[in-house]
């Protein structure tokens, strides 16, 4: 128990040791410089923060007033869509009948699909 006990005041003396050299490295004035620095940059990021945040809430206010009308005018189109596939359906189908009984209604090769 004694070695184990002599270990831990070794060791305890060496970090203490280490920890005072690092700190003789070290201008005081310097770490109350990053230390400052550090605050500063930890203000600014704070307030990004917070300016993203109500952002986030306004985007998420408008998003909710809007949601529902583009929701109806994306079914809107989409109804439009099939309506206009059905008209020109049977306009294609109107026109083959037109040219199988007139060939000679459309001379423009361009109205020819």
């Amino acid at each position: 128990m004694e070695e184990t006990e002599k270990e831990i005041e070794s060791m305890r003396a060496a970090s203490e040791e280490v920890s005072r050299q690092f700190k003789t490295l070290i201008d005081a004035n310097d770490l109350d410089s990053l230390k400052h620095l550090q605050l500063l940059i930890l203000g600014r990021l704070q307030d990004s923060n917070a300016v993203l945040s109500h952002f986030n809430e306004y985007s998420e206010h408008c998003f909710a007033e809007v949601s529902s009308d583009f929701s109806r005018n994306t079914r809107m189109l989409k109804s439009m869509k099939s309506d206009l596939d059905y008209i020109f359906q049977k306009l294609r189908s109107m026109k083959a009948k037109i040219m199988a009984t007139y060939p000679d209604a459309f001379p423009d090769e361009s109205t020819r699909e």
